[in-house]
């Protein structure tokens, strides 16, 4: 099976009954995306498919067809971060640092979508991502600081 992952196609034979999770992290390599429960409860495992937040936990590699799958890995590099990459660390968001990847992919997608969000829409982009360290308010800020900077110009 073909899969576009972060703008490279892949040859994956794995069986298209299993989770997207282990396919990215087994046979791709990329462990950024995380397992956190397994039955898409807690978003550590959020990528993008065709640039919408889904669960990679849940979704089979079936079910991605020919679509395009985005990863943490892809969003941004050392060198250049995103902006949401960079508000993150900036307002030092991460403590384990466990859900972030998920975090960070649940926020992006918000801002692709929404260019000034206030806290409703913060609220129900974010509701299906948890963080066991509970830092709601830093990610909040985060959030707002990158649309911000993306308003801006970057």
């Amino acid at each position: 099976m073909q899969i576009t992952v972060n703008g490279q196609s892949h040859e994956v034979s794995t069986d298209p009954q299993t989770p997207l999770l282990w396919v990215l992290r087994d046979e791709l390599g990329l462990t950024g995306t995380k397992y956190g429960c397994g039955v898409g409860q807690c978003g550590a495992c959020t990528v993008h498919l065709n640039g919408q937040p889904v669960r990679s936990c849940s979704v089979s590699l079936g079910d991605v067809g020919g679509g395009s799958i985005t990863t943490i890995e892809g969003i941004g590099t050392p060198e250049k971060l995103a902006v949401i990459q960079q508000a993150w660390i900036d307002h030092q968001v991460a403590q384990c640092g466990y859900c972030q990847s998920g975090q960070i992919m649940s926020a992006a997608a918000l801002l692709a979508g929404t260019t000034t969000p206030g806290d409703a829409d913060i609220d129900a982009a974010m509701g299906g991502n948890l963080c066991r360290c509970g830092t709601y308010p830093r990610i909040r800020a985060a959030i707002l600081d990158a649309a911000k900077r993306l308003h801006q110009g970057g």
